[in-house]
């Protein structure tokens, strides 16, 4: 993009450099794929692991070392922009398709993983940060719906393409020469064709209005609001680590455990593509539903989706059940995915909106070390069923966690779905917002509606200023499908009609402030002494 060019939102805007993200994601997620069938049998018949903890310690550094990298990469691409984090992502991938093909001890192996975790932290991370970026507000979940469907198909495609070559020539080298093809050519297309995105960041924020610099989080902040104070944000955090927890589960056991039903190589290769596969083109469909229906029990719903299709994996004997349980599985994750994407950058504002993804993806990813810690060592002690029903369970109690906890954070798709207007009595209710509950909605505009002489005896910070007068003319500065709030002084009074006037100019999550800038300012005051 040229320096003259200009920075416009929107998949139909953008849609060549995101059609490239969507190839080059493919091949990040070919590279995990080519494991999925193969690290569980090699550790079992090449180097001789019988504890269910140590077969499956490969995923354990995986998923740390990913976990930890997911974090640093939206700090780094923040910094230093996103196409510099996507190439390094590439360059640490480089040895490891011959770290495995040659891997003379299982420390090797580990060795490996711990380098594929680093790069598909960085990688994965990136395409995820600069989809939302060129994507903007409007399509977000669908755009998070095709990022994640080309990834897993690739995982899909890539764990049966390794299964059945190895079933034809063995276990290594043959099929990690395919993980050689992989990162030639994603690092080529990220180096030569991918175009850095963080100027449409700009464009985005001056959409939101931009923060003022008192109001911007720090990156401890950004953190414990992301992990437990935010109610949407940690709802969405402990969501994805159970996510990853039980596909971790699934990566491991899974294959021994058909394996000990007496599937051939061949059909555990298949097995293991089912779940991803189905995983990755459901979400072409539900990454777009959640635009419509919203974030909420679409995450609620696919996660109680995945518990039950753990429980019919453990109840099969044969290879139709074991596909079945596969699928249901896949359609759950695939349900809850993008959505939790989506619900991460409907929250956050999008000048720490990496950050937020970073530590989204941190707790997400270590699910995959805790999951496979946790079902290793369970298997060792119980057995593999008993590992996988614990798992279920601790699925469908997080399921439970979103539906009690989280709200809605998709506005336009939860004011949309609201067939008959709301009574006086629950408009009164919906309108005032608390000065603590203002604090937490990082995505709204303030709309202070004062005289400018007013506003500049103090106002709520980052508010913009539009006296109530001239409202209607400019209400179509305002960005559209984010929550609008309506300031004065005391409360009530102008604040209520600006709010009523946005509602019927089509904001129809504008609400007031109560107690108005003076209730904001006491309450600032009284954070600050504490």
């Amino acid at each position: 993009m040229s320096a003259t060019s200009p920075v416009r939102l929107g998949l139909r805007e953008n849609l060549g450099q995101f059609s490239l993200l969507v190839v080059v994601n493919a091949f990040v997620g070919a590279m995990v794929g080519m494991e999925r069938t193969l690290l569980p049998p090699i550790a079992e018949q090449e180097f001789h692991l019988a504890a269910k903890t140590a077969v499956l310690s490969f995923i354990v550094v995986f998923g740390v070392t990913k976990a930890f990298t997911n974090y640093l990469a939206g700090r780094l691409s923040d910094r230093f922009g996103r196409k510099h984090v996507l190439v390094g992502g590439w360059l640490v991938a480089v040895p490891v398709p011959f770290l495995l093909m040659w891997a003379p001890s299982w420390s090797w192996v580990l060795f490996a993983n711990a380098l594929l975790g680093v790069s598909q932290g960085l990688t994965w991370s990136t395409t995820v940060i600069m989809k939302i970026d060129l994507a903007g507000p409007a399509k977000r979940g669908f755009a998070m719906g095709v990022n994640e469907f080309a990834g897993y198909f690739a995982v899909a495609g890539s764990a049966l393409a390794t299964g059945f070559i190895a079933a034809h020539y063995g276990l290594r080298p043959e099929p990690f020469y395919l993980g050689v093809g992989f990162v030639a050519i994603g690092l080529l297309l990220s180096a030569l064709v991918v175009r850095e995105t963080k100027h449409h960041v700009t464009a985005e924020v001056k959409l939101h209005g931009e923060l003022a610099p008192e109001a911007v989080p720090t990156q401890r902040e950004v953190f414990w609001r992301t992990t437990l104070f935010d109610k949407n944000l940690s709802s969405v955090s402990q969501a994805g680590l159970v996510n990853n927890l039980n596909d971790g589960m699934a990566w491991g056991l899974f294959p021994l455990f058909f394996a000990a039903a007496g599937m051939t190589l061949g059909q555990i290769g298949t097995l293991a593509a089912i779940y991803p596969a189905t995983w990755g083109v459901t979400q072409l469909f539900t990454g777009a539903l959640s635009d419509r229906v919203g974030r909420k029990w679409l995450i609620a719903s696919g996660m109680w989706v995945q518990s039950v299709g753990i429980a019919f994996v453990v109840l099969a004997t044969r290879f139709a059940g074991f596909a079945t349980g596969a699928a249901l599985l896949g359609v759950g994750t695939a349900m809850v995915y993008p959505t939790l994407l989506a619900a991460i950058g409907d929250v956050a504002h999008p000048s720490w909106r990496a950050s937020s993804v970073g530590v989204y993806r941190l707790w997400r990813d270590l699910g995959y070390a805790i999951g496979a810690l946790l079902a290793g060592a369970i298997a060792d002690a119980l057995g593999l069923p008993s590992a996988m029903w614990i798992v279920a369970a601790l699925t469908f109690a997080s399921g439970l966690v979103v539906a009690v906890r989280m709200s809605e954070t998709n506005k336009t798709s939860a004011t949309s779905a609201t067939s008959a207007p709301p009574s006086p009595l629950q408009r009164a209710a919906t309108t005032c917002v608390e000065p603590g509950e203002l604090r937490h909605l990082s995505a709204a505009i303030v709309v202070d509606v004062r005289s400018p002489e007013e506003f500049e005896q103090g106002h709520v910070e980052g508010a913009r200023n539009v006296p109530l007068d001239t409202l209607g003319e400019r209400a179509s500065e305002l960005p559209r499908g984010v929550p609008v709030v309506a300031v004065c002084g005391k409360g009530g009074g102008r604040s209520e009609r600006a709010a009523e006037q946005l509602r019927a100019l089509g904001f129809s999550s504008a609400r007031s402030l109560c107690g108005g800038t003076q209730a904001w300012l006491l309450f600032a005051a009284k954070g600050t002494r504490s």
